[in-house]
């Protein structure tokens, strides 16, 4: 097993079937010691928080399954934190897509001036550019086709595969009285040329509150997933 890319909360490996295995780890983004699911940075390690987020994204990815979404995922061993998915080229050195529900986090820092936190926003899309050097700047439709990095055909599948698996993820939190605020996905392409998710689902990658109180990816985690 051959170790691709070691990163801020998971490490890639390549098995000998061609998959790829991900391992899940404890760590977290944020800064200072808060958790900031938007921060460039591994903010802070907190025990279980590898098992919780494979707990989760194991089961928004069953779910997405049954929805017929397209995604990198094949099988998860919660004991040994891994998670067994079909590889998958990036855009460019990586995007991020944000779908956004609330103002919060770096939309709120941005455009503070126009919005209130925890403003409305109708299923703001925006894709990022993975890139810590530059803070993950956004970039716009027509520089991502110009740069090469993503056709305006292909922006049009990515946006409304994101706006479909944020409303399903939305509606499940929303069955234990969870508002999501925002959630960051992350695509790829497979070996046929498709568009699917990769990456994870999971506390780790999204805002989400209950009576008005964040709530932070392990709790998050035992809430969705307990019996």
């Amino acid at each position: 097993m051959k170790r691709l890319y070691e990163g801020k909360t998971k490490d890639v490996y390549e098995l000998d079937n061609g998959n790829y295995l991900l391992k899940f780890k404890d760590d977290v983004t944020g800064d200072a010691g808060v958790f900031d699911p938007g921060a460039n940075t591994v903010g802070m390690t907190m025990e279980g928080a590898g098992q919780a987020g494979l707990k989760l994204t194991t089961l928004f990815f069953e779910i997405l399954k049954e929805r017929n979404i397209p995604t990198h995922f094949i099988a998860s061993d919660l004991d040994r934190t891994t998670m067994t998915v079909v590889p998958a080229d990036a855009f460019g050195d990586g995007l991020e897509v944000i779908c956004r529900y609330r103002a919060a986090g770096s939309f709120l820092r941005r455009y503070g001036k126009y919005v209130e936190e925890g403003q409305e926003l109708e299923k703001f899309v925006e894709v990022t550019l993975k890139d810590d050097e530059r803070n993950d700047p956004p970039i716009s439709r027509d520089a991502l086709s110009m740069l090469g990095i993503l056709s305006g055909g292909d922006y049009v599948t990515l946006k409304q595969l994101t706006i479909d698996i944020s409303d399903i993820i939305k509606e499940e939190l929303a069955r234990k009285n969870i508002e999501l605020y925002d959630i960051k996905l992350e695509f790829g392409r497979d070996k046929e040329g498709n568009i699917i998710l990769i990456d994870e689902i999971s506390g780790g990658n999204m805002r989400v509150y209950r009576d008005g109180k964040a709530i932070d990816p392990i709790e998050l985690a035992n809430i969705m997933t307990a019996e």
